[in-house]
Order: C-alpha cells, then structure tokens, then sequence
C-alpha cells in the first residue's frame, strides 16, 4: 500500500524498460539483411499510464539499452521523455528530466528491477520494484508490485498510486466516458 500523503506529492514518474515494461525478453534476429530486435510490451500498461498523464504526472521512460523499440513504445505511451544510455548511466539523466520539469527527487517515483536502477531508486521520493526485481532492488524500494514486469506490473504500480490519490475511480470514469457513443453516435472528447 501506498502513503496517499506521499502518492499526492508525487508529479513525476519514470519507469524502466527491460524487465519492467517488457519481461525482460530481448528476441533477435534478422529480416533480409537488416538484424531486428523485439520486445515483448504488456497492452494493460497502456491505460495505467495514460490515467497517469491525465492526473496531470508526467511519465519518462529511463533505459540502459538503446533500443527502436523503447524508442516506439515511449512514442505509442505519449510519454514526456525517452532516454536510452548504452552505458546504463541513469542518475544523470533522470536529474535533468527533473530539472527540466522544475520537480524534486521527493516528488518523483522510479519503477525498476536491476543493478543499473539502483542510484535513481536511492534518490526518489517513492521507489519502486517489480515481482521480478533482484534482491539488491528488493532492499530499496518501498513499494513492491505483485506483478512481474512485462506482466501487467507498470498498470498494478499506475492503479496503485492512482487509488492512493484517491483519483482512480474518477480518472476511470472520465476515460470510459472518452469512449462511450453519444446519441449521435460520435464519442465524447474527440
């Protein structure tokens, strides 16, 4: 459970990509000359972090691979920022998505699962691992999903903050309306 106190000072969220947006999975192969890597991506994630951008909590995406394919997600999430570091050198990056944003380490959560997470879960105002997360991990985050990354974990973690702000019930409301025909048959919000 989450501390509605700290969930409703919290404004920005970064996620991983393997082994919390994906399973961990990385398929390789070649398609004629050109060598082609898949991931495998959770459809559930999709709503939870769209009902986090509409509570007004910015969402970035933090990498230690380089990837077309976290490069396409992040596009597909409508997410604020994609950062992928080879060298897996997040703290860095994360603290100049903040400061671009104008936010604190305090207001900031951080959703992770291995070693290269570490120094950003240490600085966060609410760390967070996934099922799936390494001992090490397991030691430093304050929230822990029962879901596995890849497996629905970023939508259990949205949900789960969400309901700690006392905001899912009406976010789920408004996005359902979004979708519901009008008389006229057009939808609502488009």
């Amino acid at each position: 459970m989450i501390d509605p106190q700290l969930a409703k000072r919290i404004k920005l969220v970064g996620f991983d990509v393997d082994g919390v947006l994906t399973d961990g999975s990385v398929y390789l192969g070649t398609a004629g000359r050109h060598d082609v890597e898949l991931k495998r991506f959770d459809i559930l994630d999709n709503v939870g972090v769209r009902l986090l951008r509409a509570a007004g909590i910015k969402v970035v995406i933090v990498s230690g691979r380089v990837s077309p394919a976290t490069t396409i997600r992040g596009r597909e999430l409508e997410v604020e920022a994609v950062v992928q570091d080879d060298m897996a050198q997040k703290l860095e990056p994360f603290q100049e998505i903040l400061n671009r944003f104008g936010i604190a380490w305090e207001e900031a959560a951080f959703v992770g699962d291995d070693l290269p997470d570490m120094a950003v879960l240490r600085r966060v105002g609410l760390p967070v691992g996934v099922a799936n997360a390494t001992q090490e991990i397991r030691a430093v985050v304050s929230h822990l999903t029962a879901a596995s990354g890849g497996y629905g974990a970023v939508r259990e973690f949205c949900e789960s903050l969400l309901k700690a702000r006392g905001e899912w019930d009406d976010l789920v409301q408004q996005y359902l309306m979004e979708r519901e025909p009008t008389s006229t048959g057009e939808r609502r919000g488009t």
